[in-house]
């Protein structure tokens, strides 16, 4: 395992613009921090307006000749990346873990999850298809050809920070897209970690051009109203989602938007519950429950509440909080103090608003901002903290009378990202995905994040999937050419 010096001295901290490592124009630096130990990592380059202007400057230059990339040489660089992020799976793991928090184990499952992106979109490159036909009057000949819709701006977010990168980039790249990536402040040393490998396995210079920076708006704003950019793809709240929708409209963007989540967790009476524990805990704790996709709400059919509660609340004490690199570790801190403490209001209003702490309900004392796994019960079906996106291990259980209520308490929410039930009824299985607003569901399921899955959601958590086959028509257009039949003489 190498060690945590020798990784920090070979990430770059540089910006990647037009194939080269380079420093913000103002040679400004910001500071990257252990949110388990609140101590220094790294000091990155901080991108400026023009440093942005210089990314987009380069993904314009090279669109042309990367369109016109054969699909399976993109293929095989992104083949050859799924290669080298598989071979230095630690170095990726460390990285996360120190920039991000998460424990060890579950940052070596995001370096699966995310290099698998790489080798899917590689499988998907040389599959683009378009289509020829008679027109219905035979006076044409219609052609319907796939195309790469052109440079695009990348958003991605600081909880998966190597999964967020490689789900947009590797389409992106399958499709023949020109791209400018701004990494999360908090985490970027992952994809500067990444974007070193992507040159390794033989990326064009200007494909991929990388400016981190803690003024976001200032950065991304003029490409946005840039004529040249034609794709904005952003994971992250609705709140800065719906700002960039709006500031996309001026060129009329192609955007791709995973925004928040209040995913409802539902157990049926007739669930198995121990495997309804099970999947709760995948749902909740995964990431710390630092997820979009993190179970939210658990709505309970109140005649297994109390068994539930009681076995839920069990394994949810079985966590260990602790520095991510501690062998014991099976939660890690909060990525930072301000996303700790809106967990501490968060549980404080819910124990105000009636409920009682089963478990935790308090944050542990630093170095770190680390918070104790909790269990709410007996939350009141108005309480605050069903209504917004925790963001860390916190789980409110409710209960319901029926099925119909169980659906309509779901569906009380702007959110529709994903869902979870438990239930041994397909009939009601089926309902449940006729009558569920939700993009995602898993059925007797913890986890549904899948590279071959379609992923997003509905209503206020986004437009446009991600993975899948679906993923990469967000990076193409459709072009039409009717061509008159050389045959006919009328």
């Amino acid at each position: 395992m190498i060690s945590e010096a020798e990784l920090l001295e070979r990430i770059p901290t540089g910006l990647h613009i037009d194939g080269r490592w380079r420093e913000a124009a103002n040679g400004g630096r910001f500071d990257v921090t252990d949110p388990a130990t609140e101590l220094l990592l790294a000091r990155v380059a901080d991108a400026s307006p023009e440093d942005g202007a210089a990314a987009l400057d380069a993904a314009a230059r090279a669109q042309r000749d990367w369109e016109r990339t054969a699909p399976r040489e993109r293929a095989e660089i992104l083949r050859r990346a799924f290669d080298l992020v598989t071979a230095r799976a630690d170095e990726f793991a460390l990285a996360m873990t120190l920039e991000m928090g998460k424990p060890l184990a579950e940052a070596r499952g995001e370096v699966a999850y995310g290099a698998e992106f790489l080798r899917w979109f590689s499988e998907e490159a040389p599959r683009v298809a378009g289509r020829y036909a008679t027109a219905p009057d035979g006076r044409n000949r219609l052609l319907v050809v796939k195309r790469p819709v052109g440079p695009c701006l990348f958003i991605t977010p600081w909880n998966f920070p190597l999964a967020m990168a490689t789900r947009k980039i590797a389409p992106a790249i399958a499709a023949g897209c020109t791209m400018v990536l701004k990494p999360a402040a908090l985490t970027p040393l992952t994809a500067l970690l990444l974007t070193q490998v992507l040159e390794e396995a033989g990326l064009p210079a200007g494909v991929l051009n990388v400016i981190p920076t803690t003024r976001a708006g200032a950065v991304t704003g003029p490409l946005i109203k840039d004529s040249r950019l034609r794709k904005l793809s952003f994971t992250g709240s609705t709140e800065v989602g719906r700002r960039l929708i709006a500031d996309s409209a001026d060129q009329v963007l192609k955007v791709s938007m995973e925004l928040g989540g209040n995913a409802p967790f539902l157990v049926f009476e007739d669930a198995d519950i121990d495997a309804a524990v099970e999947g709760a805990v995948l749902a909740k704790m995964r990431n710390g429950g630092e997820a979009c996709v993190a179970a939210n709400r658990f709505l309970v059919h109140e005649s297994v509440a109390e068994e539930f509660s009681e076995a839920f609340t069990a394994r949810m004490a079985a966590f260990h909080p602790a520095r991510g690199t501690d062998p014991a570790s099976t939660i890690g801190p909060m990525v930072d103090a301000a996303t700790r403490d809106k967990i501490v209001s968060l549980v404080d209003g819910a124990v105000e608003d009636g409920a009682r702490i089963a478990l935790g309900g308090s944050a542990l004392p630093g170095p770190g901002y680390f918070y104790r796994p909790t269990v709410l019960v007996d939350v009141p079906a108005d309480a605050r903290i069903l209504d917004e996106e925790i963001f860390g291990p916190v789980a409110p259980i409710t209960t319901f009378r029926d099925e119909e209520q169980a659906i309509r308490l779901a569906n009380a929410t702007p959110f529709g990202l994903v869902c979870f039930a438990y239930t041994r009824d397909l009939d009601r299985a089926l309902r449940l995905a006729e009558d569920l607003e939700t993009g995602m569901l898993g059925i007797n399921a913890g986890v549904v994040s899948n590279p071959a899955a379609p992923f997003g959601g509905v209503k206020q958590s986004g437009l446009g999937r991600e993975g899948g086959i679906e993923g990469i028509e967000e990076y193409l257009e459709t072009r039409y050419v009717g061509i008159a039949d050389p045959t006919r003489k009328d």
